[in-house]
């Protein structure tokens, strides 16, 4: 009689076993099926087409940036022309122009350090406050440009 008992229960566990492993199954290839016809990208296929726009866009800037530091090493004689010079002033003078004055000390120290000369900040802000109608806030190019122009020339 036991061995009747144990035969029944291990038949019925082996039944809901193979019920339970055959619907998981059916359940995975559902969603399998519905994931595969879905509209929306791999995420590896929408990178792979971002990357080349991407690296070019920083190829252009990277380039314009060097051109504008052998500008400024050719036009400004002194310390005012070497490009970490021009990196933290351009920096402090367009943090300044932004009212972050905090950061702007912050960087006028790293300034000083270099050995760079602080009036040449004071000549360019003085340049930048002149065209201030001419910046558009909306476009940081507009900034970044009247501030390197006046960089270059604070007698603008």
């Amino acid at each position: 009689m036991r061995q009747r008992v144990f035969e029944s229960r291990n038949a019925v566990l082996r039944q809901f076993a193979a019920t339970l492993a055959v619907s998981c199954l059916l359940a995975l290839a559902g969603l399998g099926g519905a994931s595969a016809q879905s509209g929306t990208p791999a995420p590896d296929q929408g990178k792979a087409a971002a990357q080349p726009a991407d690296a070019a866009k920083d190829a252009a800037q990277n380039q314009r940036r060097t051109d504008e530091f052998a500008e400024a090493a050719q036009v400004i004689n002194g310390p005012a022309g070497n490009p970490e010079c021009v990196w933290l002033g351009r920096r402090v003078v367009r943090l300044m122009w932004r009212d972050d004055l905090d950061t702007a000390f912050r960087h006028l120290d790293l300034y000083d350090r270099f050995g760079c000369p602080g009036g040449h900040i004071q000549a360019a802000f003085r340049c930048l406050t002149r065209f201030g109608g001419q910046i558009d806030p909306k476009v940081a190019e507009t900034l970044d440009s009247r501030v390197h122009a006046c960089w270059i020339n604070p007698a603008a």
